[in-house]
């Protein structure tokens, strides 16, 4: 996250509107309690993976239709679902939780670890699991919705709670898109979703404008050979030494070729070849991702990543008729997420006034993960994307002293204080729906 600027924390909210945090936070905890705790139980136990959410959604939407006034849809963008609360003029604020698991099999020692097995969609079954804290976000999405819908005479607006599927795939929110989500729902004045961190200490979040999250690409490369005895190397072409080449080659165009003040990154996640020990293979193939922060970076990648695997082929006599392909991926592509200044500016300043400055953290970013939000945040609409805290600090201090690691993001260790990550998501999204649709003080 970039620092903050103390200067935002004067700025001039909205009319407040006749509740206090301390209220919020009051009604939550006791809501935790005695509704969102089991729930946030029921989603951690049974996860499901992208695209095929089926019961996930099925209990989303059973939940919000729970909330007094809440219209609900089911099915929009294949297992997407849209709750719409109306409560008179005023802007539509978009609120959005992603709901899918990860193929990874939970070995946190959880009492309520995973122990599903599903097939995705492409019929291969996987041990499913929370591994990125779609389960926080869902269940502080219903927090969210209960205490609006108790609160409906201290704001003025329509609120899309949009439970989007398929995040993990970067696929989800296109598809509600496609699916006509502004056109059927209301188009948006402001969107605005968050995400558990495990890295960052319960009790504070991450909000900071600018590039928040980058863009990211999956690419494929195909290295065709000519096979041959491994005896005999001169007879064939090696698929694996050609490959492993352009692996190289890749990390040397990020240093030599990318601005040294342009983030961008080549991971090689995947090097698939060959079948026995002494045989030179025809084919190898290698899986990556690209991340940027902004678009010009992003394409000067791709085509760098076209003309090293193309120009290496050749470098090593591979024929033109059998060249390495790459292969773009368009329905797994992210854009990068640029927070809104005045949005963010606004939500600081009232998160800062409810909670006081030690609501936020000013750690930077150390990664280039990617989030298919922006997609949300269609022309003409404020969109503000912001992290929740998901560790104790005494885990993280710990760390810090030689301790156990605080587990990363989709790893099969990776828990989070739910409790504290929902409560804290559940507040800050009713306060800023209070912030952006207040009525005016009487």
């Amino acid at each position: 996250m970039r620092g903050l600027i103390p200067a935002i924390l004067l700025a001039t909210a909205a009319p407040a509107a006749a509740v206090t945090p301390a209220e919020i936070d009051a009604a939550v905890a006791k809501d935790w309690a005695t509704h969102l705790a089991p729930l946030y139980d029921h989603f951690h136990r049974n996860p499901e993976l992208s695209a095929v959410e089926v019961n996930t959604a099925a209990r989303m939407a059973k939940e919000l239709r729970a909330v007094k006034g809440m219209e609900v849809t089911e099915k929009v963008g294949g297992t997407g679902v849209v709750g719409v609360l109306r409560n008179g003029p005023g802007p539509v604020i978009l609120l959005r939780a992603d709901m899918d698991g990860l193929p990874v099999e939970e070995k946190s020692g959880l009492a309520n670890a995973s122990k599903v097995r599903q097939k995705d969609r492409a019929g291969v079954e996987q041990p499913v699991m929370h591994a990125c804290g779609h389960d926080t976000h869902i269940t502080g999405l219903v927090g969210t919705a209960r205490q609006l819908a108790a609160l409906k005479d201290k704001w003025s607006g329509t609120v899309l709670f949009v439970v989007q599927p398929a995040e993990e795939i970067v696929g989800g929110a296109k598809k509600m898109m496609a699916d006509n989500l502004y056109q059927r729902f209301g188009k948006p004045d402001y969107a605005i979703g968050w995400h558990v961190a495990a890295g960052i200490p319960t009790g504070t979040i991450g909000l900071a404008d600018g590039v928040t999250y980058s863009a990211a690409d999956t690419l494929d490369i195909v290295v065709p050979g000519i096979g041959a005895h491994g005896a005999s190397p001169h007879s064939g072409k090696d698929p694996v030494f050609i490959a492993s080449d352009i692996v190289q080659s890749l990390q040397g165009f990020i240093g030599r070729e990318i601005a040294p003040l342009k983030p961008a990154v080549i991971t090689v996640g995947a090097f698939h070849a060959g079948s026995k020990h002494n045989i030179i293979s025809d084919r190898a193939e290698l899986s990556i991702t690209v991340r940027a922060d902004d678009l010009e970076t992003r394409n000067q990648l791709i085509e760098g990543i076209k003309r090293i695997a193309v120009q290496t082929g050749r470098k090593w006599g591979l024929p033109e008729d059998k060249l390495p392909v790459v292969t773009v991926r368009e329905d797994e592509r992210a854009l990068p997420n640029i927070n809104d200044p005045e949005l963010t500016r606004r939500l600081q300043g009232a998160f800062a006034k409810a909670y006081g400055e030690r609501i936020f953290t000013r750690a930077p970013r150390e990664g280039m993960g990617a989030e298919d939000f922006p997609y949300l945040v269609g022309p003409g609409v404020k969109g503000a994307y912001y992290n929740v805290g998901g560790t104790p600090q005494a885990d993280i201090d710990a760390e810090k002293a030689g301790g156990p690691a605080v587990p990363s993001h989709h790893s099969p260790l990776f828990k989070v204080d739910g409790e504290a990550a929902v409560k804290l998501g559940a507040q800050t999204m009713t306060i800023a729906v209070l912030e952006l649709a207040a009525k005016p003080a009487l």
